[in-house]
């Protein structure tokens, strides 16, 4: 039988000392119901207050190496760490019953294959978002949805000049929701020639999707439908971390009801269709 989840749940960060993890420390530190516990970061951060690397003052928690993870005593773990390391950390707490909460891109799929599995087998409960802000989850959703009535659609994903992969987490995850809403692959209208290659962009799942990275902006996705005389725009806009937080949030308070792993922030709220 599932034990009821506790008042107040122990919240460890990882990658405590980037932008979003600060920004998580902060949250974390202002909920009733939420405790900070450990935060681990990088190399040059080793050994800094979390507290005061977050701008909250002196909280007693040093930022420690991912490995000792490995010795974690915590209820959930919030990763924002980039690549590889993400799903490492994020198996370190698994062997340990913590439960992940795990942001980024640019992670392998095999890696988060062998995640899925080890919450599995634990019956333990995890969630993978590559974008926590309600808003793109809401577009995303609804981009699956309109892709029921309009085949033909693009995105296009606009990141500051910073962002090393492309295209990001979230026009993948939009693609992958839109591929599975489509019975068929519309039949393209000519034979097309690049004079430029790639200025088509990249296609997954016969899906076309642009990246543009830029100075000034931050984090932003285009869904664009097209139909016989009319055009559907599904657009989401993120102008800075504050975006993320709710979705956060409701992650490290909904993965202790969970016991799997959960890839899609949308999966947790309360949609329909």
């Amino acid at each position: 039988m599932r034990q009821p989840a506790p008042s107040v749940l122990r919240v460890a960060v990882s990658g405590a000392a980037g932008r979003m993890g600060r920004a998580v420390v902060r949250a974390v530190v202002r909920e009733p119901d939420l405790r900070l516990v450990a935060a681990f970061g990088h190399t040059r951060a080793l050994g800094e207050d979390a507290g005061e690397v977050a701008g909250v003052g002196p909280m007693g928690i040093p930022i420690r190496p991912a490995e000792e993870i490995e010795g974690l005593a915590a209820d959930v773990l919030v990763d924002f760490t980039a690549g590889a390391a993400t799903v490492a950390n994020a198996l370190r707490a698994v062997k340990r019953g913590v439960r992940p909460v795990v942001g980024g891109t640019g992670y392998d799929p095999a890696a988060l294959g062998a995640l899925e599995r080890a919450c599995g087998e634990r019956a333990l409960g995890g969630v993978v978002a590559p974008n926590f802000a309600l808003g793109a989850a809401l577009m995303m959703r609804f981009a699956q949805l309109a892709a029921r009535h309009f085949p033909h659609v693009e995105i296009v994903e606009f990141h500051h000049d910073r962002k090393k992969d492309a295209p990001s987490g979230t026009a993948l995850r939009t693609a992958q929701l839109i591929a599975s809403a489509r019975s068929a692959l519309p039949e393209p209208k000519v034979q097309e020639t690049e004079t430029v290659p790639g200025a088509r962009g990249g296609a997954y799942g016969g899906i076309r999707v642009h990246s543009v990275r830029l100075p000034g902006l931050m984090a932003h996705q285009e869904v664009i439908f097209g139909g016989p005389g009319q055009i559907l725009r599904i657009r989401h806009d993120a102008t800075g971390e504050e975006a993320y937080l709710p979705g956060v949030l409701l992650a490290i308070r909904r993965v202790v009801e969970l016991d799997r792993l959960v890839v899609g922030l949308e999966n947790l709220l309360p949609l329909e269709g």
